[in-house]
């Protein structure tokens, strides 16, 4: 049963955190409203209240009602910020929110609504925004919430959780079929002469290291767009949490539900760090929620012929040709 509970404390905690506009259940109530009123911090009680029955009974006999109390803590943190939050009862957007600091803004949308009766389905989406200009966010999650009507009140029943994965989106499968060709690439081959009356030669070939870099250059700079990108869906979900400064974090292999040390934003094999000839590391997270990081690629083995990337929490990506990601950092040019 603690199991059970800790389960969906993180669930509901990793989904919305929000402010109610209407804080008192009335007749009329629709089952939004009542979501909204669900991650309140204004009037207390109201997380509890729309649970089922079932649900607070089973809570209570394993003692874990009181557990609950935290949720109340992990949101506040959220609040203590200082961002903005609008919530609306009617309308496309359910929640929005901006970092002054950074620009970056997230709205929760309502995709769907779907009442029948005492049931009403409630999908969820987000969509990020950097400048006013939309983000592409391509494994961004879905919530659904299956609300239910209880003794006149509108119940949390079902969280259902999501991951979107676009097959025929351009950067998606550029990033793949560029890391399927990176792979298969067949190495130059050297240059054989022969001579009459002389033993064969082998003469390697010039070296390209400008050409080699720029072919590499592509799907470095993709994977990097995937974690960045990542990193925005994991601070919207888990926002107690923040940025994260573990890559594994991130991984997009797992059983169960997405959660905070498992978000299935990313392949596995990218959540690994290590992908073509490159090391991949986040640092940077030091405040609690992180609200800054930084993401680097270096060359392994020292390899200075080839470039380091970099990038933080504003999405430009940059370069040094010296392979050196300190470099990178401290006066990185834009990449291409």
């Amino acid at each position: 049963m603690r199991n059970f509970a800790t389960l969906l404390i993180l669930s509901v905690v990793a989904t919305v955190t929000v402010r109610a506009q209407s804080p008192e259940v009335h007749a009329s109530q629709t089952a939004r409203q009542a979501l909204i009123e669900m991650f309140s911090l204004k009037t207390s009680g109201t997380f509890v209240k729309h649970l089922p029955a079932a649900t607070l009974n089973a809570l209570e006999k394993a003692g874990a009602l009181k557990t609950l109390q935290q949720y109340s803590m992990l949101t506040s943190q959220f609040h203590s910020t200082g961002n903005p939050v609008e919530t609306f009862d009617t309308g496309s957007v359910l929640l929005a929110t901006t970092d002054p600091k950074t620009g970056q803004k997230v709205e929760i949308v309502v995709e769907k609504d779907s009442l029948q009766g005492d049931d009403d389905n409630i999908e969820l989406s987000f969509r990020t925004y950097k400048d006013q200009q939309p983000q592409r966010t391509p494994f961004m999650p879905r919530l659904t919430f299956a609300m239910k009507m209880e003794s006149g009140v509108w119940k949390l029943n079902e969280i259902l959780v999501s991951v979107r994965v676009p097959l025929a989106d351009p950067d998606f499968l550029k990033s793949i079929t560029d890391g399927i060709k990176s792979r298969t690439a067949t190495p130059p081959q050297p240059q054989i002469q022969l001579t009459q009356n002389q033993p064969t030669q082998t003469q390697p070939a010039p070296s390209q290291p400008m050409t080699l870099n720029r072919g590499f250059d592509t799907s470095i700079q993709a994977a990097m767009r995937s974690i960045l990108t990542a990193e925005i869906a994991y601070s919207a979900t888990y926002r107690a949490v923040g940025y994260t400064c573990t890559l594994s974090d991130l991984d997009g292999f797992g059983g169960g539900a997405p959660n905070e040390h498992q978000a299935m934003l990313i392949p596995s094999g990218l959540a690994s760090g290590k992908r073509f000839g490159y090391d991949f590391t986040l640092s940077g997270c030091t405040a609690t929620p992180a609200t800054s990081f930084q993401l680097v690629a270096a060359p392994r083995g020292n390899n200075f012929e080839r470039r380091a990337f970099c990038a933080d929490q504003s999405g430009a990506i940059r370069y040094s040709a010296d392979g050196n990601t300190a470099t990178c950092l401290a006066s990185g040019l834009p990449a291409q």
